[in-house]
């Protein structure tokens, strides 16, 4: 491994040291253990259930941005890929969208394309996030509104000393400008050509979608992903006593705000998950801090053990397939 991945992840680790602290400080834990087993059963096992379906879309809409390139692809393989690639990201943050492309590959499927798909599903959950947080914005403002501009649009303009949206903008002209001279000197310049022919196999990866026989496939399919995490979310609540008088609108801004975790680069969303889920439910609900934690935990940690034994059984079958 490269000294840089190694900087990389240690970094990364150290962050979600720094956000398991300030999530669980000043924890009672006689009171958090209390709150956890008041847990409903039933309402877990729909978790569970919201879960599976959220994976099963998750395969099945990766595989319909793969077939225009590679029709060979099986659902079953692509169902390990995933699964594998999901494990990975719990422990090394990233390297499960290379590692899932790695098992992908073939014939058609070039490593390069196979990442354009990855890129394509992440711009599209992405604005999947941006229209969650719109929605819950514009069907509950007066509960989340001020939520929103005090605690995190008002903090982040404050800190960066002016409006995010210019940093963005200015972000992606930088972005425009260095792929104009990559492929400007993609002729004479060897590293420019490489990294051209890479850009090259990302776009066809990601234009894949256009090629899709049945385009409304993948709306559904994302629609579907994200309707899972948000009934995941409302499971949830409805599991905890103490906040199963909440409803699908309060849990749809819940989604939104725990999925940015996935954003901060931390193993499995360890921390970030934590700290963003706990201080939503204080902050808006009236929860108190230890039943914020709870409910947090309850999730996270259930959907972390899904994924780990999927990861794990997965595994297992692509490496007893390869040895035969």
């Amino acid at each position: 491994m490269q000294l840089k991945n190694v900087i990389k992840y240690i970094v990364s680790f150290l962050l979600a040291g720094v956000l398991v602290f300030f999530a669980f400080k000043g924890v009672d834990w006689k009171a958090f253990w209390g709150g956890l087993g008041q847990t409903r059963l039933f309402w877990l096992g729909l978790f569970f259930v919201f879960s599976l379906l959220a994976l099963v879309f998750r395969e099945e809409r990766w595989r319909a941005i793969i077939k225009p390139i590679d029709p060979g692809a099986g659902r079953l393989d692509v169902w390990d890929a995933n699964n594998v690639g999901n494990l990975v990201n719990v422990v090394l943050p990233g390297a499960g969208e290379f590692v899932r492309c790695g098992y992908i590959t073939r014939r058609n499927m070039t490593y390069d394309k196979a990442l354009g798909t990855i890129v394509c599903e992440r711009v599209c959950d992405l604005v999947a996030v941006a229209v969650l947080f719109a929605v819950a914005l514009l069907t509950g403002w007066s509960k989340f509104g001020s939520f929103f501009t005090e605690q995190i649009w008002t903090p982040l303009t404050g800190r960066l000393g002016a409006s995010p949206w210019w940093f963005l903008g200015g972000a992606l002209l930088v972005l425009a400008l260095l792929v104009w001279a990559v492929f400007h000197w993609s002729g004479t310049n060897k590293v420019c050509g490489k990294i051209a022919g890479w850009i090259r196999g990302l776009g066809a990866g990601f234009v894949s979608v256009g090629k899709m026989e049945h385009k409304w496939l993948f709306v559904l399919y994302t629609v579907l992903i994200w309707t899972m995490y948000v009934l995941m979310s409302w499971s949830g609540l409805k599991a905890l006593p103490p906040l199963a008088g909440l409803g699908i609108s309060d849990a749809l801004f819940i989604s939104a705000v725990g999925n940015v975790a996935s954003v901060i680069p931390v193993p499995g969303g360890i921390g970030a998950f934590h700290y963003l889920v706990k201080a939503t439910l204080q902050s808006l609900f009236g929860a108190t801090e230890n039943m914020g934690l709870v409910y947090a935990v309850l999730c996270h940690e259930s959907h972390a053990v899904l994924i780990i034994i999927l990861g794990i059984a997965s595994y297992i079958r692509l490496t007893l397939r390869k040895k035969s």
